[in-house]
């Protein structure tokens, strides 16, 4: 599949790249993808939570009443879950949410996501970016001559540059990430991909085995 070049001012450079259908044109495993969007959502969660159980609580443990003759039921301390300010019954605890995926499901579910945007044709490739110094306006002027000003979109850079990264920050809908730090949740997220020309080969490299 070839897609055409652009500058990142809109225009076309007249020359166009060939997309490896080992990583863009295989036949998608929609399983694959879920089990890999379900570990990367589970790794975001912190699992801090905690609520007090009735040993945690902080109160007496007098009997409140007798045991028989009030016609109620039996109560053996204020600290049971039944009662307001009581100790809450299975509570959440802290836990580890995070689960082992096999490096090879998590390759196909890549490629499979990459391989659903270059058959809807959302794949933009633009010419390497190089930013003088953090412009956002450039960025957003960048987005508005794609015609993706209103999309969501994810720019994929070969390697890390601090003043690209700090120009899209501050644009809703966008991210900037690099090659190496490609995930599924953020290519199916994402309404285009904007890839950089130098970040192909990187992508292919990681994809390619």
């Amino acid at each position: 599949m070839d897609i055409s070049v652009v500058k990142y001012s809109g225009e076309d450079t007249g020359r166009k790249i060939s997309l490896s259908e080992e990583v863009f044109g295989i036949e998608p495993n929609d399983h694959a993808i879920y089990l890999d969007v379900k570990q990367f959502l589970a790794n975001q969660r912190q699992g801090t939570h905690k609520s007090k159980e009735r040993g945690e609580i902080s109160g007496s443990t007098r009997k409140i009443k007798r045991q028989k003759g009030t016609g109620t039921a039996r109560a053996g301390s204020i600290k049971s879950p039944v009662f307001r300010g009581g100790g809450r019954v299975f509570g959440p605890r802290p836990r580890n949410y995070s689960f082992k995926l096999n490096k090879k499901m998590k390759e196909l579910a890549r490629k499979s996501a990459l391989t659903y945007k270059a058959k809807d044709n959302n794949i933009a490739i633009v010419e390497d970016l190089s930013f003088d110094a953090p412009r956002t306006k450039e960025y957003i002027k960048m987005l508005n001559a794609l015609s993706l000003g209103d999309k969501k979109t994810l720019l994929v850079l070969p390697e890390g540059n601090k003043n690209v990264v700090l120009s899209g920050r501050n644009v809703q809908n966008t991210k900037v990430i690099t090659a190496d730090s490609l995930n599924t949740f953020d290519v199916l997220h994402a309404d285009n991909l904007i890839l950089s020309e130098s970040s192909l080969e990187k992508i292919d490299n990681l994809l390619k085995k």
